[in-house]
Formats: C-alpha cells, sequence, structure tokens
C-alpha cells in the first residue's frame, strides 16, 4: 500500500463477550514488583466480560536491556497475535522505548485482513500513529494494562474506575457514537472556538518521531485534524521545541483544532523562577492561529486516562469543554467490509 494514499478508515469488528484479550509485552519489561498490577488489570478485564491471556514474552523478568526481548522477537509475537482469529484485542502491558525497532517487521496485511483493537498509549502512541498511516486502523489510546487498569485506576476514585471501566466496554463493544467524553473541572479553555475533524496524537515526542520515519503519516491526513498531546519527563523547553518541529512542518497550519494532556514530570513548568506554563508555552508556538484549544485533559502519563481513538471524527468545543466522538470506533459484528 502506498504510504501517500490516503486508505479508508480500517475499523476492527466489535467485541462481544467472552472474546479473548491478550496482554502482550509490546515495549518495556514487566518487572517483578508490578505483577501484583498485571494481575489486577486482568480482572478488570475479565470484570468487563472478556476472556484475558497474557502473551508468552509477558515473563516478569524478562528483559534484553531496556526491551522486553529484542525487536524482532517483539515483532514475532505481535504478528502472530494479529493472525490469530481467536485474539480479538490486545493490549500492551507498558509503555517503554522499543516499538521505533520494529516499526518495520510488522505484518501490516494481517492488520488489513482482521483489523483487532491494539489498546495502549506512550511508546504504544508509535504503533497507532503508523498503523493509521499505512492501514487506516484506528488506534485505541487509552490506558495500558499493568501502570493503568491495574494502577492508576485502582487509586482513582471508585466513581471514575466504574465509569472508565464502562466507557472502555463501550468502546469496543458498542456500534453508536459515544459522544461527550466525561469531561472534569480540571479541563481548560486555552483558545476559544469550535472544530470538527478526525483525531490524530499520542505522546508529542512520539508524534514527531514518527514523523520522522518512511512510515508518516502524510501532511494532508492533518487537515482538519484535531491534534491531542501530552508529554513525560523532560524539560518545558523540549516541549516548546516538539511544537516548532509540528510548526516547520506545516501541521500546525493544517489541524483545525488542538487537546492537550495533563503534564506529568516536566522540569520547568510553573516553577518560581517565572517558568512558563504549559497553556503559555502552546499560545507561544500557534501565535495567531485561530483554533480551539482545550488543556489539561485526563489522557496519558498523569493517571487514568479516557480513551482518545486515533482516526475517529470528534467534535471539540473548547469554551464548553466539550470533546466528543462522532462516530464508533469499531464495527457491527455482521458488517463484512472492514472500513469505516
Amino acid at each position: 500500500m502506498s504510504l501517500t494514499a490516503l486508505p479508508q478508515l480500517l475499523r476492527p469488528r466489535a467485541l462481544r463477550i467472552g472474546d479473548l484479550v491478550v496482554i502482550a509485552a509490546l515495549s518495556g519489561p514487566l518487572h517483578a514488583v508490578n505483577e501484583p498490577d498485571l494481575e489486577q488489570a486482568v480482572v478488570v478485564l475479565e470484570r468487563m466480560g472478556f476472556r484475558v491471556r497474557r502473551a508468552p514474552l509477558l515473563e516478569a523478568g524478562r528483559h534484553r536491556w531496556w526491551s522486553a526481548a529484542r525487536p524482532a522477537e517483539i515483532a514475532e509475537e505481535f504478528n502472530g497475535l494479529l493472525r490469530d482469529p481467536e485474539v480479538r484485542a490486545i493490549i500492551a502491558h507498558d509503555g517503554g522505548q522499543s516499538v521505533l525497532g520494529y516499526l518495520d517487521l510488522i505484518d501490516v496485511e494481517a492488520i488489513a485482513a482482521d483489523p483487532k483493537p491494539i489498546l495502549g498509549y506512550s511508546d504504544i502512541s508509535l504503533l497507532h500513529l503508523v498503523l493509521y498511516a499505512r492501514t487506516g486502523l484506528v488506534g485505541f489510546h487509552t490506558d495500558l494494562a499493568t501502570p493503568g487498569l491495574g494502577g492508576h485506576w485502582q487509586r482513582a476514585p471508585a466513581a471514575r474506575s466504574t465509569e472508565l471501566e464502562k466507557l472502555y466496554s463501550t468502546l469496543l463493544t458498542g456500534t453508536e457514537p459515544i459522544g461527550a467524553l466525561p469531561a472534569t473541572p480540571s479541563w481548560e479553555c486555552w483558545r476559544t472556538g469550535r472544530a470538527e475533524g478526525r483525531l490524530i496524537g499520542g505522546v508529542i515526542n512520539r508524534i514527531v518521531l514518527a514523523q520522522a520515519t518512511p512510515f508518516a503519516l502524510p501532511l494532508e491526513r492533518f487537515d482538519g485534524a484535531v491534534l491531542f498531546w501530552e508529554e513525560a519527563g523532560g524539560q518545558a523547553a523540549y516541549v516548546w521545541s516538539y511544537l516548532q518541529v509540528l510548526r516547520h512542518a506545516g501541521i500546525l497550519d493544517r489541524i483545525s483544532g488542538m487537546v492537550v494532556g495533563i503534564p506529568h514530570a516536566i522540569d520547568g513548568l510553573d516553577s518560581p523562577d517565572a517558568s512558563p506554563t504549559l497553556r503559555e508555552i502552546v499560545l507561544d508556538v500557534l501565535g495567531d492561529r485561530d483554533i480551539p484549544v482545550v488543556g489539561n485533559v485526563e489522557f496519558g502519563h498523569a493517571g487514568p486516562n479516557l480513551p482518545m481513538p486515533v482516526g475517529i471524527r470528534v467534535a471539540l468545543d473548547a469554551h464548553q469543554r466539550t470533546l466528543s466522538l462522532l462516530e464508533p470506533a469499531v464495527r457491527p459484528l455482521a458488517a463484512t467490509a472492514p472500513g469505516g
């Protein structure tokens, strides 16, 4: 498939109660201390009604440098899951620094033949962006299994974790648009306005890295898009620099709106030495681009994640501080065509 083509949106088949969800080590390793969190993630997925299996590489203590295994080994296991008709969804156990090593080894033909939800964020952002570019696959930018479902969700207020569990289940099984995502008072209007467009994004450093590979999203894919991003770690200056890269690439001139996640562990934000806020950094780089911007939205490293399905059409109203999913992320069970 030509990387410059604009493939039809590729929605996975809706999951059914009893379908198999596999937790896989698509990037970083499983540390023994995190085993209880992984076990709790299994409980959450089973409570949603799914069967759950752990992929073989997801074994406490197994690692190669900072990865769960060599890139070719991760790709081999991932491709096996993509080809296995019994597997109906794959959720990454954690993020890390490994996906760049096997982007060129993924069986995209298997994805086109039997698209299935791939869930996760952080390093998994690369998978969402690249697979959306290559096949049109909807990317499920959601919590990871171990630090998310088994970690943040367990520490969140019970009402919030219950709300997210229902939301994730609906995202995977429902074939009607979800509509407005559940907002909280943390959401801020940084620049007013309204926009509708395809939701595209992830960790901002991974967006920039993806665009540096042969599997980059064609710039045309950003036309009218609502760009969502977050960042964890590093320096405030890095965020400013990444946004400048998006400006130089022409992406900021093409998007119709922006949604910014809650920053996590970024040095140089809101410090006593007159450092900028994240809002100030964003508006500085945007300049006079008159697009709606909402900040401090709950997705990314800062805590329990709202789902942000890559490729799905959304409506953003910055003044009202709302983000609505206008179409489903999955297709009906009876549908024979893979596209949306």
